[in-house]
């Protein structure tokens, strides 16, 4: 799909271990017994931003060094099919959201878009309570280089943290065909408690500490899918 960061396999490895449980058993908002939490606090997205040196152009970089084969080749992976002509001078990297879909075995695909503003508008999507389930993005990148990219999402209940995630995503050059990226599996809560409306702010940040997209949404967990989606 374009990803050509040589350390990919090592932020796929760091995923996991943030992500707490192993991908086949599932993550879970939380357990019956301790459902309601009294956490409140929100998630502090706003580490401190890496200090990676000078942000380039992707012409800068193509020039820098350019009689050093074994980073020409780097380059060259790592740029993959982007067309040099059309890349221009911009400095900062573009990450446009263009939907999201929920996949699980139980059912088809569900196909959201992603709103502009990152505030979809009433309750965004059901849940059926105990299913195994995984998130799939579908952006595009354009520009430059983004460096880093990583995803965080927090829920609430009743203004009460119930859940709180960090996974990262990788390193991708520009291109015009969007990337799809898959997210580990969770389980969706169970039982009387765990039914009901949920919020939640979902990010997208880079090496820069960047937000690219922020969504804050609704949804709720029901004893089945809804039927019309």
């Amino acid at each position: 799909m374009g990803l050509v960061d040589d350390n990919k396999n090592k932020e796929k490895e760091a995923s996991e271990d943030e992500g707490g449980a192993a991908r086949g058993g599932g993550r879970q908002m939380s357990d019956d017994s301790s459902f309601y939490t009294t956490d409140q606090e929100e998630d502090n997205d706003d580490e401190s931003a890496l200090h990676l040196g000078p942000q380039c152009s992707l012409k800068e970089q193509l020039e820098k060094d350019k009689d050093d084969e074994s980073l020409r080749k780097w380059k060259e992976q790592l740029l993959g099919s982007v067309d040099i002509n059309n890349i221009g001078e911009t400095l900062d990297p573009e990450v446009k959201f263009l939907s999201v879909a929920i996949v699980s075995p139980e059912r088809p695909d569900m196909v959201l878009s992603i709103p502009e503003d990152g505030k979809p508008r009433g309750l965004w999507f059901t849940l059926k309570e105990g299913s195994h389930y995984r998130l799939k993005f579908s952006f595009q990148v354009s520009n430059n280089i983004v460096s880093g990219l990583r995803y965080t999402n927090t829920v609430w209940k009743s203004g009460l943290r119930v859940f709180s995630t960090k996974d990262m995503i990788g390193t991708f050059s520009p291109q015009q065909e969007p990337y799809k990226h898959e997210m580990p599996e969770e389980t969706a809560p169970s039982g009387f408690m765990a039914r009901g409306l949920y919020t939640a702010k979902s990010k997208f940040l880079d090496d820069d500490n960047k937000c690219h997209l922020e969504i804050n949404y609704t949804f709720d967990i029901r004893k089945d899918w809804a039927s019309a989606d």
